[in-house]
């Protein structure tokens, strides 16, 4: 693995696409691959966006969930409240991600089920309101990463790895340039003490996380 180089498009004049999806490569040359240590590699790499505090656009993101109900289907949700902070550096490195969840905003699609979530013997929104996500590491993973971090819900705190996808940069029409991403993993709501006496084959204890976020690219620095 450590001699194979996953093929990340240069960003050269007959690349197709317009210039604003273009994007640098996203891993060291072969040489640093076969004289240095290859997670220490993807770790340093570049990123493709340029460098500064990148902006959430609430109303072209989303924080969503699932869980298994009986088994036999699955309850989905979002919530509506939240904050994600961004900040892109030189190298993976350098970069950061950290998020705040508001658990009253949550919504199934169904008022009462969204008041027991929050209740005392759910999730219990009033003692614990927010659900908080701070990376740990960034790795290049294909053209793509891994985000590394900790989730907090009250006093529980637990790691969290995300699968991210990156959908691109492209220009808005109020001038901006937009980036794109899609993150999912799992967590357990056992290891949060969620819902305890409720038992896993009427409510799973995995829940997937699918989050679709769009984040608004720094003014340069003059």
């Amino acid at each position: 693995m450590v001699g194979h180089i996953p093929s990340v498009p240069d960003c050269t004049s007959d690349q197709p696409g317009g210039v604003s999806t273009r994007i640098p490569p996203a891993f060291p040359d072969a040489a640093a691959w076969a004289h240095g240590d290859a997670m220490t590699a993807i770790t340093i790499a570049p990123v493709p966006l340029i460098p500064g505090r990148w902006a959430l656009d609430p109303a072209h993101s989303a924080v969503g969930f699932a869980v298994r109900h009986l088994g036999v289907a699955k309850v989905r949700g979002r919530f509506t409240a939240f904050s994600v902070e961004v900040v892109v550096g030189e190298t993976l490195a350098d970069s950061s991600v950290t998020a705040v969840i508001q658990v009253a905003s949550v919504d199934t699609g169904n008022a009462d089920r969204d008041a027991h979530i929050q209740a005392a013997d759910m999730v219990d929104a009033a003692t614990r309101p927010t659900i908080t996500f701070r990376s740990s590491a960034i790795t290049a993973a294909g053209q793509d990463w891994m985000l590394d971090g900790d989730v907090t819900i009250g006093e529980v705190t637990r790691p969290l790895r995300l699968a991210v996808e990156f959908g691109g940069v492209e220009a808005f029409p109020d001038g901006t340039r937009h980036a794109g991403f899609e993150a999912t993993g799992e967590l357990k709501r056992s290891d949060f003490g969620i819902a305890p006496s409720v038992p896993s084959a009427m409510l799973g204890d995995i829940l997937k996380i699918q989050l679709d976020l769009e984040l608004i690219e720094p003014h340069p620095q003059l």
